[in-house]
This record gives structure tokens, sequence and C-alpha cells, in this order.
């Protein structure tokens, strides 16, 4: 079975993990989580990152919170004199963009992890440096299109390596957008409750599309998607 999940922003683990206990996911099952584990709440998602280290069946798709942090990855180098010095005002943007967007809890408990082992520190990176920008599959008789936010600027006669990055990690689709015919793309990003009160705390599915970023950084239970028969399954 295939499972997705968007958008955790540092849900505590330990919950997550009762979450797939409560969908029965196994060693044989399969999980992609589309982006954005990190920031906002709890440790910042970093004790998730280093349960993902050890996954071999789980694969974070990057998300716009991941690429921040990736931009930052500046702020843990040794203070030296030459790194001070390479302190420009562009990095200085980028950091405080990060901040403003809930990284500063990221930050924190990564410096506290460099203290205890840099060498896990170094691992995460690398594994942030190398996840992918999106991830097609087939799962119960249907394609689908895993991505972070949805697709900006799309264009039906356009090939997927014709986007930019941003195009998959900071689009706000419409309700009334539409993707491919073909495939079902689906993607966090954009809280659902954004959409209208109606939609607070829960998936939703178009014609073409489907949004599972149900709010998790704004107080909501996150909820896991089997793509095998879009079966969904709530956090107690």
């Amino acid at each position: 079975m295939t499972y997705v999940i968007s958008d955790l922003h540092g849900y505590p683990l330990e919950k997550f993990k009762a979450l797939l206990q409560k969908a029965e996911f196994s060693d044989d099952d399969f999980l992609y989580i589309l982006g954005d584990v990190i920031d906002r709440n709890g440790d910042g998602g970093v004790e998730m990152l280093c349960w993902l280290l050890e996954q071999p069946n789980v694969q974070l798709i990057l998300g716009n919170h991941e690429a921040m942090l990736l931009s930052c990855e500046f702020v843990l180098d040794e203070i030296t004199e030459e790194s001070i010095a390479d302190f420009t005002t562009e990095k200085l943007e980028l950091l405080n963009t990060y901040i403003q967007n809930g990284g500063d809890v990221t930050l924190r408990s990564f410096r506290k992890l460099q203290n205890i082992s840099p060498d896990t520190v170094s691992y995460i990176f690398k594994y942030l440096h190398d996840v992918p920008l999106y991830e097609t599959v087939t799962a119960g008789g249907n394609d689908f299109l895993l991505v972070h936010s949805g697709i900006d600027n799309f264009d039906k006669n356009k090939k997927l390596s014709q986007y930019t990055v941003d195009n998959f990690l900071w689009a706000w689709p419409e309700l009334t957008d539409e993707y491919f015919d073909d495939v079902i793309t689906v993607f966090g990003h954009t809280p659902t409750m954004s959409y209208g009160e109606q939609y607070k705390g829960k998936i939703i599915k178009t014609k073409t599309w489907i949004d599972i970023d149900v709010g998790i950084a704004c107080g909501q239970n996150p909820v896991l998607l089997r793509l095998d028969d879009l079966k969904e399954f709530y956090a107690d």
C-alpha cells in the first residue's frame, strides 16, 4: 500500500507513529511525506528528520520550509573570522525570512543536536540536499504526481522538467484550477481551511488534484491518505 501525508510542521514523532499504527502501516508499505516536516512547532521536526534517516520505506519530498532551511545552512557553520566576513546582507535576509516563517525552533534544535552529534546534523543536511522535488507513483489503478504545493504557472503542454523549483514549492491553487487529466496531483502547502471553514481539518479532493494539508501548523490533527483506495486515516 502507498500512503501520503504532508506539512507535519514539528508534529510529535510518537503521535505520528501512532497514526501509522492506526493505519496498519507496515514494512511492506511505502509512505511519501510531501514536504514541510520542519518548523513552527515542538522541536521543529528535527526528531522526525533523525527518524527519516533510518526509514527505507519512507520518502520525503522537498517542501518550501526544507528549501528555506537549506538556504540558511551557513548558520550552523563554525564561527570564524572568515565566516563572519562572509555573512552578507543576502544571507541575513534569507535567515530573517526563514525565522519569520517559523524556523527559529528548528535552528535551536539543530544547535542542540550539533553539540551532541555533529555527524547526525551532517547526515540530515546531506539527506535534505538529495530529496526529490516530486515523485510519480501508481496505486489502485491510478497514476499520481506527488509534489509539495501543486504546480505554479501550470500548462498541460509543459513537461515537468520545464518548471522551476519554486513552481513546485510555492504554488497556491484555486479550487477551480485543474491539472493533468490522466494523473491525480497530490500536494500540501495550502491549508485546506484557507478554501473555507467547511474544509477545516479535512482533505480536499477535486477532479484532478487532492490537497492533503489539513492545517497541522494551525493546531489541526494530521490525516494520512492511502492512495490505493483513497481511504483517510485521522489522528486521535
